[in-house]
C-alpha cells in the first residue's frame, strides 16, 4: 500500500522546510532545492537529513 497523498500534503523536507514529492518508484520522497531523497520504509518516511540519500540526475 503506498503512502497516502494527503499525508505527504503536510511533510516537508526537515532541511529547508520546501514541498517534498513522491519519487517514480513510490520508495522515496524528493527534495529538489537540497538534492536529496527520503526513503519510504514500510510505508514510514525517514524524514531524517543525515539519512537521506543525494538525489542523483
Amino acid at each position: 500500500m503506498p503512502v497516502n497523498k494527503d499525508f505527504l500534503e503536510i511533510l516537508a523536507c526537515p532541511k529547508c522546510k520546501g514541498k517534498l514529492e513522491l519519487n517514480e518508484k513510490e520508495n522515496g520522497l524528493i527534495c529538489r532545492p537540497c538534492k536529496l531523497v527520503y526513503e519510504i520504509r514500510d510505508q514510514i518516511p525517514i524524514m531524517l537529513a543525515d539519512q537521506a540519500k543525494p538525489l542523483e540526475a
